[in-house]
């Protein structure tokens, strides 16, 4: 992933020489478990263990790997040839038993749980900034929109209580993914544990903090893969619609919320009044990216036989952009909820700008509960509005000139419908369901 959406914890994760070092850390754990049935010196070990603390790896394998064309032999010649006369014990059963898919697997495994903790942590300054702007905004008042149009009325805490729900949802969904995605295998070829039993395999893995796979064929099934993509692509679909919303809410002629806008901030080259929702537009772009990432995921699930190379390929870029993105997405939003600009002025602006049409319901129900039937309500309330619509006049004064409506409702009655405290009533409710009260 290019550097511009990058941030060093997790791209640290997927560099070359953090790759090296997990499929080593895999080798030692391995020639650990095996040195006292094969007499192994520890001191040989050691040896091993110094070449994985020390210095960089990754261009010396590369240089290997054009000659042999396979990265995993390129790595164990150069650490042979670096234990030459050091280790001689180490040199011989380095990778005894093993296929590359173990090594690689497993070293994969260990990286995508590393990766999904830092998403989670990355999601906690979300959480918070949604909990507190719920909690300020609990009586903030807005029109809630369908289809774009004027709906009902809501506190814009409550649409914050919504993001923060689905927030946790995710969390919870990137929780179990980790769990899932915590196995590897060491089962050798086709992955029938033929020269060494179960027992060894997880004892092994237990050591690189890993579960064995029950049946790994030469793979870790790639379902658990897909698995995760799903929901690290669900993650950035969350703040893609979060904000896609603020995008709405911060157009000139709505003007409810606005991303933070720096000072010294340009937002255009050509017109200098301009206050852009860059921030926001740049996160649903990288969403599509990672969107665009799941189809290809999914395909790696159907391998060949007991496995074929087709996912490596894939995995190699989605797994490392998708985890970098939405890392660097959960950062870049948690700024925008610390510094984003709420008017509640032009929120009762807008709400009253359909000049009281967000009541229609109530005035609907009670036209009910006085006895009308519901089509014949419908259609007062309805005519009423249209007018309202077409006239600009007050909802509450057309419907009031209506003499079929007159007849079932007086004027305090009527008045008593428009009253915006009805609709917030089971709020305080709600919100403590979405966990921010």
């Amino acid at each position: 992933m290019i550097e511009r959406y990058s941030r060093p914890e997790m791209a640290a994760l997927w560099g070359p020489e953090a790759r090296i070092k997990r499929m080593l850390i895999v080798e030692l754990a391995w020639l650990e478990a095996l040195a006292p049935s094969r007499k192994i010196p520890r001191r040989e070990v050691a040896e091993l263990r110094r070449i994985i603390e020390g210095g960089p790896l990754a261009e010396k394998v590369r240089r290997k790997e054009e000659k042999s064309a396979h990265d995993v032999v390129a790595m164990l010649q150069v650490v042979s040839d670096a234990l030459k006369g050091k280790a001689p014990k180490v040199v011989q059963y380095l990778h005894f038993g093993l296929t590359s898919s173990d090594v690689l697997d497993t070293a994969l495994a260990m990286q995508l749980v590393d990766a999904t903790t830092l998403l989670i942590a990355a999601w906690k300054p979300v959480v918070k900034a949604l909990k507190k702007l719920a909690r300020r905004h609990q009586n903030t008042w807005m029109v809630g929109r369908t289809h774009g149009v004027h709906a009902e009325p809501i506190p814009f805490g409550l649409k914050m209580a919504g993001w923060h729900a689905e927030a946790l949802r995710n969390i919870t969904r990137l929780e179990r993914v980790g769990r899932e995605i915590a196995y590897g295998n060491l089962s050798g070829a086709v992955g029938t544990c033929a020269h060494f039993p179960p027992a060894f395999e997880a004892r092994v893995l237990r050591a690189c903090g890993l579960k064995a796979e029950p049946v790994s064929t030469q793979v870790v099934p790639r379902d658990r893969h897909a698995d995760l993509f799903q929901a690290i692509a669900l993650s950035a679909a969350a703040i893609e619609r979060f904000a896609t919303e603020i995008r709405h809410l911060q157009r000139t002629e709505v003007l409810e919320a606005e991303e933070p806008f720096g000072s010294g901030q340009k937002g255009s080259s050509a017109m200098p009044h301009k206050r852009n929702p860059v921030l926001c537009e740049n996160l649903c772009g990288l969403a599509r990216v990672i969107r665009g990432f799941t189809v290809p995921m999914l395909e790696n699930v159907a391998l060949w036989h007991e496995r074929d190379i087709t996912h490596s390929s894939v995995e190699r870029v989605t797994l490392p952009d998708a985890t970098v993105l939405l890392h660097f997405m959960l950062h870049r939003f948690a700024r925008v909820l610390e510094g984003l600009n709420v008017y509640p002025k032009n929120m009762k602006r807008n709400l009253e700008r359909s000049h009281g049409l967000v009541f229609s319901q109530r005035v609907l129900l009670e036209l009910i509960d006085k006895g009308l039937g519901r089509m014949e309500a419908y259609d007062i309330v309805q005519r009423n509005a249209m007018e309202t619509w077409k006239t600009g006049k007050s909802f509450q004064a057309t419907l009031g000139a209506d003499p079929a409506l007159r007849r079932k409702l007086s004027a305090a009655e009527l008045e008593r419908l428009f009253d915006l405290s009805h609709y917030g009533r089971s709020i305080p409710q709600i919100m403590r369901r979405a966990g921010v009260l």
